[in-house]
């Protein structure tokens, strides 16, 4: 059995992989749901979290449950925390799975994967250190499928996001490439995999490390939200990744 650390992407908490975890859990696995600081139920948390505080939040959570041979799932933009965590601490953990997500090289952002114009407009959205979830329609614009979400599930997504501490996305991942030789792991959710194939060989500085031999790649067809649109195939997709 395996132990695994799911952490959310933006605007989202620990909630969001109730679906997912409670599959596994049945299976035998433990299961941490994470909720970043200043997210989800630690909203109310006061500070302007930055990176570093995310990866510090990780770390902690590590150490406190004694966890090893862990295999941490990244979500969307917890690319830039789960990136940092496994440079610190490669030694607690088995595998990195990210989840219609990529890994960040050393010295970039999420926000360096933005479009110009959304890093515009969320700057200007940013109101007390936190950005609050955009418009289904403008993240649509952005390229941030929803599909398999019905309209009730986007009001609950929605009605339960909270604003997203600014420094996550504005911070720099730095990394001293010891996490680098970890077995790691793409679920290609919102764009087929034929396309990221394609940015592998064309040496995209994002997508040119996973053509090495500690990578997976694996297709699951669906919107950014697969934990929420699709929740047990995440599940047993996660399974089998950690079983490798």
């Amino acid at each position: 059995m395996s132990t695994f650390v799911l952490v959310p992407g933006f605007w989202i908490g620990a909630w969001a992989w109730d679906e997912v975890a409670a599959p596994l859990r049945a299976a035998g696995h433990r299961v941490y749901a994470v909720s970043l600081p200043g997210v989800g139920e630690r909203a109310g948390e006061e500070g302007e979290f930055g990176l570093e505080d995310h990866i510090a939040d990780l770390a902690g959570l590590l150490v406190r449950e004694d966890l090893s041979d862990v295999v941490v799932v990244a979500h969307s933009g917890a690319c830039a925390p789960v990136g940092g965590l496994a440079d610190r601490m490669p030694e607690r953990i088995r595998r990195v799975v990210y989840l219609d997500s990529g890994p960040l090289i050393d010295g970039s952002s999420v926000y360096d994967l933005w479009q110009p114009d959304y890093q515009k407009t969320a700057e200007a959205s940013v109101v007390d250190g936190r950005l609050p979830l955009p418009s289904w329609e403008y993240l649509g614009e952005q390229g941030t499928s929803t599909a398999g979400l019905d309209e009730a599930a986007l009001a609950s997504i929605r009605s339960r996001s909270t604003p997203h501490p600014a420094g996550a996305f504005r911070d720099r991942l730095r990394l001293t490439g010891a996490g680098a030789a970890l077995p790691q792991a793409l679920v290609s959710c919102s764009f087929p995999l034929s396309q990221v194939r394609e940015l592998i060989a064309a040496g995209h500085p994002y997508f040119a490390g996973m053509s090495g031999p500690n990578w997976e790649l694996r297709e699951l067809p669906t919107g950014h939200w697969p934990m929420l649109s699709r929740p047990a195939d995440t599940a047993a997709l996660l399974a089998e990744l950690a079983a490798l």
